[in-house]
């Protein structure tokens, strides 16, 4: 920002706009009220400086998404035929005339090129402006609101106006109508207080496996990277140091992967990777702290399970800092969103990505604006015409809140925030999109559904054509009127597949901890997805980049259904495990060498 806006008069500011004056200005956004919980404290400081991110139409959207079909179905002639950074960007891309018109007004508004930050592909367009300005340019007023509970103060607006020649080229801009606070991130994870021994996998008695073959006993107490290896039929497999494969792990709200318990959990689960290290990767701040107490359990569990399996792979590890819009809603009451755009617009912005890439994180649908998750799914497309696999964590709510019969009834949970209190489940983003793959949980051996899994239905997103058959036949088999009015029966189902999801042997400040949480069976599964495409890129074949249309029509012959278990919430016993897919487990478990077999014959 040029050091003459900060002084430039607001009366300025508005008379050189005078050119759009013919122009009438419309809402563009607004909201009744705050949020419940908030107040409005006092006018907004003119001088305070607000970044704003204006995003821009991709009106291309529709053809990106037919290449991601094509590429991604194994009976299409195209599987495989990924596209480039440069093709993808041109299909993410604004109108031109968009650019022109934005880059018009803000001139008008004192705004030159040296102020404007565009995104790799100019879909977003960043600015830093003082609050004067920004009222003048969107013809509003920023207060401070408060927050009844907490007395955390954020600036923001209830509405905010455009010349109504800019509606077309402007999806919406933050921050706005958007309340955010900055809260540590209730991740989809729990730490249980039960230490484990060191010796993760003492000798004993044998289970057999799903697979056929036998399983440490010891597996039904504490899970290793050996149980995994044991549990999904993948203890023979070596993968590639060199043939370019990579798993990438990310991170936000500073979480830190702490070197010295991964060098422990090395030591304990997989010596031949004791001394070995990954690539950290920071976005817009993002830290890794090495001092002990920084460690954080959810980033010292992925990249120690993600990396200890796939060793030696390549491993990255992304830490992006600052947090998305937020909209409190009736169960979430601080922020607890992630700022998953700017993770995303770093790796598009990339010539070369990770093949797989695991999150653990994720947050209920409805505290996402519908407009900001179409956005942030639409880029999970974007990086799956890349050759990508995406990978998400289901959630640890189950239905919803996680209650199936609580002692006191929790009447303000599981309900809609839209100003109708309306019952419903509460489904998880970005789990929720079509263009990821979504994990859910399971426990024991034989394996069944863990009751915290995460699983449901998209209120934002309609049901993908490849998921139509099997989420058809689930729907058919519950009893007529099952849960009316609390899900929609229409909307994208998830989870997609599920992996191991508690007492996970985690060294966290030098001890071993046990760590239950599909934040477990995220990096699982996208372990075992890696050496998948290891073993297609040794043989000479592409990435499997986006899975679910393979998953959907050829690959849940290679997983291990789980039939037993539901996942509770919302006080109601949720969704059942049955025989097929089913909106707990998914398809089921990974069975390594059948899934090898299987993509190898692609």
């Amino acid at each position: 920002m040029r050091i003459a806006l900060l002084s430039l008069p607001f009366a300025a500011a508005l008379a050189s706009a005078v050119s759009f004056k013919g122009y009438q200005h419309k809402v563009k956004e607004s909201i009744h009220g705050p949020p419940s919980g908030w107040y409005k404290h006092a006018p907004a400081p003119k001088h305070h400086m607000l970044e704003l991110k204006i995003a821009l139409p991709q009106p291309k959207f529709p053809e990106l998404e037919q290449h991601l079909w094509e590429i991604s179905d194994p009976n299409h002639t195209r599987y495989g035929a990924h596209l480039s950074k440069q093709e993808t960007e041109a299909l993410m891309a604004p109108h031109p005339e968009t650019l022109a018109v934005v880059k018009e007004w803000l001139a008008l508004h004192g705004l030159g090129e040296e102020d404007l930050v565009p995104s790799s592909a100019n879909d977003w367009v960043t600015i830093r402006v003082p609050v004067g300005l920004a009222e003048v340019m969107l013809t509003t007023d920023y207060h401070i609101y408060k927050h009844a509970q907490t007395g955390e103060s954020i600036i923001r607006t209830t509405s905010y106006s455009l010349p109504e020649v800019l509606h077309d080229h402007v999806d919406f801009i933050q921050p706005t109508t958007m309340f955010a606070r900055f809260k540590a991130f209730r991740s989809t994870l729990y730490r249980s207080n039960q230490v484990q021994p060191t010796d993760p996998s003492p000798s004993g008695s044998t289970i057999t496996g799903p697979s056929g073959n036998q399983v440490d006993a010891s597996c039904n107490q504490t899970i290793t990277v050996s149980c995994l290896r044991q549990l999904y039929n993948a203890v023979d497999y070596t993968t590639s140091a060199t043939n370019g494969n990579a798993l990438g792990i990310t991170a936000y709200l500073n979480e830190s992967a702490n070197n010295m318990d991964l060098q422990q959990f090395y030591k304990l689960q997989n010596p031949p990777a004791y001394g070995s290290s990954y690539a950290f990767t920071s976005i817009n701040g993002g830290q890794n702290n090495q001092t002990p107490e920084a460690a954080g359990t959810e980033a010292n569990l992925d990249t120690q399970f993600g990396f200890g399996l796939t060793w030696p792979t390549r491993g990255i590890f992304y830490s992006t800092g600052g947090e998305p819009p937020f909209q409190p809603d009736l169960l979430t009451e601080s922020d607890t969103n992630e700022p998953y755009l700017d993770w995303l617009n770093y790796v598009l912005s990339q010539d070369s990505v990770p093949q797989t890439i695991s999150t653990s994180y994720g947050d209920n649908e409805q505290t996402v604006p519908q407009s900001y998750a179409t956005r942030v799914c639409n880029d999970m497309a974007a990086l799956g015409t890349r050759g990508v696999s995406v990978i998400f964590s289901s959630g640890d709510g189950g239905v919803g809140d996680g209650i199936a019969y609580p002692d006191e009834p929790l009447e303000h949970q599981c309900y809609s925030n839209n100003g109708f209190k309306s019952p419903m489940f509460l489904p998880v983003f970005p789990a929720s999109c079509p263009y990821v793959t979504a994990v859910g949980g399971t426990v024991n051996i034989p394996e069944t559904a863990v009751d915290f899994s995460g699983g449901g239905f998209s209120n934002y997103f309609s049901r993908p054509s490849y998921q139509n058959d099997a989420v058809s036949a689930y729907l058919a088999m519950l009893a007529p009127g099952t849960y009316e009015g609390l899900y929609n029966s229409t909307g994208r189902a998830y989870p997609d597949v599920s992996a191991q999801a508690a007492s996970f042997a985690v060294v966290y400040q030098g001890q071993v901890v046990s760590v239950d949480g599909t934040s477990c069976a995220a990096p699982t599964f996208s372990a075992f997805v890696s050496m998948l495409n290891d073993a297609r890129i040794s043989a000479g074949l592409s990435a499997l980049g986006f899975l679910n249309p393979f998953l959907y029509s050829t690959g849940y012959t290679a997983l291990n259904d789980i039939t037993e278990g539901n996942n509770p919430g919302c006080q109601t016993e949720g969704f059942n495990a049955t025989v097929g897919w089913d909106p707990v487990t998914g398809y089921g478990t990974p069975d390594f060498e059948k899934l090898k077999a299987l993509v190898l014959a692609i």
